[in-house]
């Protein structure tokens, strides 16, 4: 390596993004839905954690020991800050690849977890990578990685490329310009370079409109997505010869959506790919018919078919919870080239049926709806569904008593830091939002917004005086600068600020705080 961040965004802080697929607990459904067993986990790895919020998440939550790594200090102190409050033990190091993969006394993985990290970074550290999981992912183990792909990207890398040169022309580094600013010239240059008409953006008309939402996003996002020195958008089938040398096979996607072909494929496009006997070839052909940009993908070493009395069975005992009011959930979802509507018939009685927030098998549900003609597989897809737009999340396996009490105390402790921190004045609190907390009955993280989460620490301090709340939410607010946004209009007064928190903790008492408190968030 050149230097110590070889080529990798340093001055920006990563995103504070929590990432449900990296929780073995979503193993066991996605695994059963296509016919295999899913490993029992007991250790875990995540290489690249970021900010360290999924792997904190998924090692407080659960039984699972977890070790990970990342190459930028200070995200390896906030991630070595959230396993202290916890109390998980979950080993986060500031580290290399180089360093942490050639360590000797790590433990043999049954799940190794990389997001994104393989589009960011250099050959070398890919070796390194791929000598990692060759040696230490056991047999019957899963590999999760997720990876921009082909043919999703192909019109955007010659942008890419041209908008990461603008930051590294001549004067832009020897004038020590942050990255934040060469990404804002960059940026204004193209829309300069679009203004002339080129024939580049004659042939894709898209990328104009590509242009302006990058120029909405943050820098944080821009900054590790498209600007670091190495990037790189992989074919499934180059990935499927790599990780091939290694003993692995493609299970499933971990996006529980894609799953579901009548939901993302045309009935001509389910005709050829139904027509496709290579399974390589079958995926490849898929991401062309969705122009699929990322992949989040699981791959096994030694996979364990089911026969269909054994699926059968696994998918029909798998549980599953909301994770939102059964009237916020959306019947028209975007499709990757359409709208879809959900059949009303189907899934307002299944959200009936969980919207006492409780754990509900797949057959349980079935059962309770045999009356409205709903059977196991039509509440199988629909489940598929709302866990794959997150709405709703599968649940670990059960432990005994002693460990869900140990997990429950993990959870509540990382919980009590993270509201604590939502609280924080600034310039602490411009870090970065954190808007998840931890469920210790899904095993990962819940959306929980920055207000939400004010909302359940003055309910700490003023139990369920709901008329408290907003005094306190108030003050925290203000000593952060920002104020309240109704109907698309900043409020400034302290007066309308407190109006707004009074209806908004009145409303969250009565249809949020219900579920987070069945999901052991609150």
């Amino acid at each position: 390596m050149n230097n110590w961040n070889d080529g990798y965004v340093v001055d920006i802080a990563y995103t504070y993004g929590y990432y449900p697929g990296m929780n073995p607990a979503r193993l066991p459904l996605a695994f059963a839905f296509h016919g295999l067993q899913a490993p029992a986990v007991q250790t875990a790895c995540e290489l690249g954690f970021g900010q360290g919020l999924s792997t904190n998440f998924h090692a407080a939550a659960s039984t699972v020991r977890w070790w990970g790594n990342d190459f930028n200090p200070h995200q390896a102190a906030f991630a070595q800050e959230l396993a202290a409050a916890s109390g998980s033990g979950a080993q986060m190091e500031d580290s290399s690849f180089s360093r942490f993969c050639r360590r000797d006394d790590l433990p043999d993985f049954d799940f190794i977890a990389l997001h994104g990290i393989w589009s960011w970074v250099s050959q070398e550290n890919r070796a390194i990578i791929f000598d990692f999981i060759d040696r230490k992912l056991k047999p019957g183990g899963v590999l999760y990685i997720s990876y921009n792909t082909q043919p999703g990207w192909s019109a955007f890398m010659p942008l890419r490329d041209l908008l990461v040169q603008h930051t590294q022309q001549a004067g832009n580094e020897e004038q020590g310009l942050p990255t934040a600013a060469r990404i804002d010239a960059a940026l204004a240059f193209a829309t300069r370079m679009f203004e002339a008409d080129p024939v580049y953006a004659q042939a894709n008309p898209f990328m104009r409109d590509r242009l302006k939402l990058l120029q909405q996003q943050s820098h944080s996002y821009l900054a590790h997505e498209y600007f670091n020195r190495d990037w790189h958008a992989e074919s499934f089938a180059d990935m499927h010869r790599q990780l091939a040398q290694a003993g692995l096979q493609f299970a499933c996607s971990s996006h529980y959506a894609d799953h579901l072909d009548m939901a993302n494929l045309t009935p001509a496009q389910r005709q050829l790919m139904q027509e496709i006997g290579d399974p390589v070839l079958q995926q490849s052909v898929r991401d062309f018919m969705v122009n699929q940009q990322f992949r989040r993908d699981y791959w096994v070493r030694g996979a364990q078919v089911m026969d269909e009395r054994q699926r059968v069975q696994a998918l029909a005992l798998q549980s599953v919870v909301l994770l939102t009011e059964p009237d916020k959930v959306p019947l028209t979802i975007q499709n990757v080239a359409s709208e879809i509507t959900l059949n009303r018939l189907i899934y307002e009685p299944i959200l009936q049926a969980l919207s006492d927030y409780l754990p509900h098998t797949l057959v349980d549900l079935a059962a309770s709806l045999a009356h409205r003609n709903l059977n196991l597989s039509q509440v199988l897809d629909s489940v598929l569904m709302l866990i794959g737009t997150g709405h709703a999340a599968p649940l670990p396996a059960e432990t005994d008593a002693a460990a869900r009490a140990q997990v429950a105390r993990r959870a509540g402790a990382l919980n009590a830091y993270l509201l604590q921190r939502a609280a924080l004045p600034l310039p602490v609190a411009e870090a970065g939002d954190i808007g998840h907390l931890v469920s210790p009955v899904t095993g990962g993280g819940v959306r929980v917004d920055r207000i939400e989460q004010l909302f359940l620490l003055a309910r700490q301090d003023c139990g369920d005086d709901i008329d408290a709340w907003p005094a306190l939410v108030w003050r925290h607010i203000a000593a952060q600068g920002k104020r309240l946004v109704r109907e698309g209009v900043r409020l400034e007064g302290e007066a309308e600020n407190l109006a707004e928190l009074a209806t908004q903790a009145h409303l969250f008492a009565r249809t949020r705080l219900p579920l987070l408190r069945a999901l052991q968030v609150a």
